[in-house]
């Protein structure tokens, strides 16, 4: 392997590192999502709900508009998993051939 390859194979395994992590981080944020929507559907009516802002708890008014939000949250990140577990696949598919090309 010429110094050029080994720079473009260097850059593959770094970027397929980066995008592992991304697709993990993605997948924790859809799995509270899932989480927070679940308890949201099973909480008491009566009972407050609070969201984040910064450092401050705040008192949520419309549960249905908070759900909705949640819910679209929830569909875009899963759509920006979908495409990072696509282009995953590609470079383990460019990693793979240039393993067999060295092995060769």
């Amino acid at each position: 392997m010429d110094n050029v390859d080994s720079q473009e194979f260097q850059a593959l395994v770094q970027e397929l590192q980066l995008l592992r992590n991304q697709i993990q981080t993605v997948s924790t944020q859809v799995n509270e999502i899932s989480l927070t929507l679940e308890s949201l559907s099973t909480q008491d009516a009566n009972r407050p709900v609070f969201r984040a802002v910064g450092n401050l708890l705040l008192e949520v008014d419309d549960r249905d508009k908070l759900m909705a939000e949640l819910s679209e949250s929830k569909v875009t990140f899963e759509s920006h998993l979908q495409r990072m577990v696509e282009r995953e696949n590609e470079l383990r598919t460019q990693y793979e051939k240039v393993v067999d090309s060295i092995e060769k």
